[in-house]
């Protein structure tokens, strides 16, 4: 089994480090079967003459006898500047906080030690949570049976009794409630546990989902494919369940942020996020912590207000077609004060460029956002290399009116809590030159 670990726009020549033309090929045919996949995959890996090139996608792609682990990286023109490990461990840190996974973020310096890809530390976390969640106990609900019995149980089925029992008074049709661990939360966590020991590496993993199998071998199997999803209800009878099912969906779903398990491709798990979409979510879940109490909501893609309608003349209140969705808005008491707008990818600081390596394209896209959702506060913000902190690295007005764009990084290397407090220190601060709109939510 081939094992390859590249970084975001890496690449690997075809005969470095194990690989071959045909694994080359299978990987990006993988690719091209993931959901989200362009046409040729060109959004996940581009299959060069002699090279396989990660684009903008991380996690894991696997095929026949080969697999291949897209790791973050920044900025695509430097060398590597820290240990697969180490960033390995912080997209495990994004992925938990953004998707709220809840996993055991305090084994993470373990995780860092270990040569583990992102795929086997997701199945590890999940065998290790749920073996704890099964020793103390599995959440029961109650079921509506119908059954013949000797003696009276619940209720008696007066219909039944006397059709289908009318020859057989030994036997009374009862109804009754019987509590019982089959329920769908249990039916897909057994599935879970069946997949995913299928596709576990390492020892200690296999050891605990062949344990959790045991356990839960009275919960009737079911396909991946018919696993009853909208039918599991989260109550509090069940609540420190929430966690583990989001991460079996995870595992489990064709979503963004899910794996590619058709049958026709058994030989591993195809596990891809989409970078953008995972520094944006990981933005503004650390958002809604540092503007706790503030009075200040924090909306991820949201908005959806339509640019253009039918032209008559007259002043146009609301659109209908080309709608919209800020990546983050910050809204208080119904007015948006602020629209942050997320990209991963490098920011120059070359003092001598006038635009701060500020794409054009992005500048007129919150530049329509400014007009459509009539707030004057805009912000860029930019993933910033580790070490460098939170920071505002720019500020332009817009010409013709007052509206203010700030362009500003978020280094993702920092702690969950030092980042919290540094992006609440930096969506708060009032303008070096003025007080702008956005300095009230520190009030």
């Amino acid at each position: 089994m081939t094992h390859l670990t590249v970084h975001e726009w890496g690449h690997v020549r075809f005969g470095e480090r194990g690989l071959t033309r045909e694994h080359a090929h299978a990987l990006h045919a993988a690719a091209c079967e993931h959901p989200l996949a362009h046409e040729d995959a060109t959004n996940i890996l581009v299959l060069g003459r002699d090279r396989l090139i990660a684009r903008q996608m991380v996690g894991m792609v696997s095929a026949k006898g080969c697999s291949l682990e897209i790791l973050p990286k920044v900025d695509p023109d430097a060398g590597r500047e820290e240990n697969d490990e180490t960033v390995r461990s912080r997209l495990v840190r994004m992925l938990d906080v953004a998707l709220g996974l809840d996993l055991d973020i305090g084994a993470e310096a373990a995780i860092a030690r270990q040569k583990n890809t992102l795929l086997e530390i997701l199945i590890d976390a999940f065998a290790t949570r749920l073996l704890a969640e099964v020793r103390r106990g599995l959440p029961r609900a109650y079921r509506q049976c119908e059954e013949d019995l000797p003696a009276l149980r619940g209720r008696l089925d007066v219909t039944r009794q006397f059709t289908r029992n009318a020859v057989r008074p030994d036997r009374l049709a009862c109804r009754f409630d019987q509590l019982e661990a089959d329920t769908p939360l249990m039916r897909i966590m057994a599935a879970a546990t069946a997949f995913l020991a299928r596709h576990a590496r390492t020892l200690g993993t296999r050891r605990k989902l062949d344990e959790l199998r045991h356990a839960l071998a009275d919960i009737p199997l079911m396909s991946v494919r018919r696993l009853p999803w909208q039918a599991v209800r989260i109550d509090r009878t069940n609540r420190r369940w929430a966690a583990l099912f989001r991460l079996a969906r995870l595992l489990l779903q064709r979503d963004w942020q899910a794996t590619h398990h058709a049958a026709k491709a058994p030989e591993g798990l195809t596990l891809l996020f989409p970078m953008n979409d995972l520094f944006e979510k990981y933005i503004a879940v650390l958002l809604r912590r540092a503007l706790v109490g503030t009075g200040i909501e924090v909306i991820d893609q949201g908005g959806h207000r339509a640019c253009l309608g039918a032209f008559t003349g007259e002043h146009l209140e609301n659109g209908d077609v080309f709608r919209t969705m800020p990546d983050i808005m910050l809204r208080r008491r119904g007015e948006i004060v602020a629209i942050i707008d997320t990209k991963w990818k490098k920011l120059s600081f070359d003092p001598l460029d006038r635009k701060q390596g500020v794409s054009q394209a992005d500048v007129y896209q919150l530049m329509a956002y400014a007009r459509l959702y009539r707030t004057a506060e805009l912000m860029l913000l930019y993933p910033g290399k580790p070490g460098q902190g939170c920071a505002e690295r720019a500020q332009f007005g817009i010409a013709g009116g007052r509206e203010r764009l700030r362009i500003a990084t978020a280094d993702i290397s920092l702690d969950e809590q030092v980042l919290t407090k540094a992006l609440r220190r930096l969506v708060t601060a009032p303008s070096v030159t003025a007080a702008g709109p956005l300095a009230l939510v520190a009030g």
